[in-house]
């Protein structure tokens, strides 16, 4: 039996996708699993596995092309076998996808494109960046399925009007982080904590499991991978600190998963370290260094940027002494982690020069409240201040 291949839905309110490359040509044969196409996302470029073994056939998408989420763009058949004759229809080609490699939040309804004044479709994205920038959308013809306008029909009308040089049209990674941020910032209370902790006991950890690690598994433990752990083990203690808000109220959530904010070339993804509390240093310094490999390469996959519980943001390698985040909902709560410096700080009564970070957690006060925020961060700067014993 024939199984299509849809564009996918990969994160809330998405309507399009665009096709980087097939890593299959037609006629190949593929395995369930193995790579088989790239999309590019508002969020970043994916790997798209195969839903099943076969021969790649029907293929209706070349790369560069937009596609509206839920349309079948090949058929992965049995040797011989005829692909079907018309792609499935949109409804059930979107429930395929929604149900695909990252699945939408329970219960969220999915966005559909709005009707324009031309009488053609336009994408909310679209709809709210022609808006920001000023154009009339009822002059634009649009490039996506169906004469549907696209954020990147606005762009290129922005581009005909000859707009100053210094107005600069942000890459799609950016302006979505844009926008959750002002989302984040303007509909989530956001309250914040600082602690100063020192770093020495964690400094002496990372200089005597850092060669074991590097000689075993061919990669350097950096204070990012410790953090992740200490910080997995804290909230196993403050599950009310890894909860999300949603709709109905509170959810508490069984796995531990971190979200590491890293820089690639058009702005910040977060991808996750999955189960953070139960993996050793090794494995989290091994996945970080993957993920991180990947975001840069343009590469992510489904599973890098999806399910995250809670974020640390590590601005120390900036030279940053300190600084607040904004939480990524429905995370409750993110870690700004700023350089290690020595500073002069009381020790026993008398100044001594120290190791010292300054940790900013931010909170969503739906979720937690000082007490609950409070706690969590003495835990941390107790695991900090003892790494091994936490670790063990």
């Amino acid at each position: 039996m024939a199984t299509s291949v849809v564009m996918p839905a990969l994160e809330l309110a998405q309507e399009t996708g665009k096709l980087v490359a097939w890593r299959k040509k037609e006629g190949d044969s593929v395995l369930k699993g193995e790579p088989l196409l790239e999309v590019e996302t508002d969020k970043a470029v994916v790997e798209i596995e195969a839903p099943s073994d076969g021969v790649l056939a029907g293929v209706s998408a070349q790369a560069g092309a937009v596609i509206s989420v839920g349309r079948t763009i090949a058929w992965i058949v049995r040797p011989g076998e005829t692909p079907p004759a018309e792609a499935r229809p949109a409804d059930s080609g979107r429930r395929a996808a929604e149900a695909g490699p990252v699945a939408l939040a329970a219960g969220a309804p999915f966005a559909a494109p709005a009707a324009g004044k031309s009488g053609g479709r336009i994408s909310p994205k679209a709809r709210r960046l022609a808006q920001q920038l000023g154009i009339d959308l009822a002059t634009l013809r649009g490039s996506g399925a169906d004469g549907e306008i696209l954020t990147s029909d606005v762009e290129a009308a922005l581009a005909a009007t000859g707009a100053p040089a210094q107005v600069e049209v942000p890459g799609s990674i950016w302006r979505l982080m844009a926008e959750r941020t002002l989302q984040s910032w303007t509909t989530v209370p956001h309250f914040f904590l600082v602690r100063d902790v020192d770093a020495g006991a964690l400094n002496e950890t990372r200089k005597q499991r850092g060669p074991a690690i590097e000689r075993e598994r061919s990669v350097s433990l950096t204070h990012t991978d410790l953090l992740v752990a200490l910080v997995a083990r804290a909230l196993a203690r403050h599950p009310r600190v890894n909860a999300s808000w949603t709709p109905n109220g509170i959810r508490s959530n069984e796995e531990i998963n971190i979200g590491v904010a890293m820089a690639v070339k058009d702005g910040v993804v977060a991808t996750v370290i999955r189960n953070a509390g139960q993996i050793d240093l090794g494995d989290i310094s091994v996945q970080r260094r993957d993920l991180a490999e990947r975001a840069k390469a343009g590469r992510t996959r489904p599973a890098d940027i999806a399910g995250a519980t809670f974020t640390i943001s590590n601005l120390g390698m900036y030279h940053v002494d300190a600084f607040t985040a904004i939480i990524s909902p429905p995370q409750a709560a993110i870690l700004a982690v700023g350089s290690i410096t020595d500073r002069v700080v009381p020790v026993d009564g008398r100044p001594a020069v120290r190791p010292i970070v300054t940790l900013t957690l931010s909170c969503d006060h739906r979720v937690i409240d000082g007490a609950h925020g409070a706690l969590f961060m003495n835990d941390l700067a107790d695991a900090m201040h003892d790494p091994e014993r936490w670790l063990r």
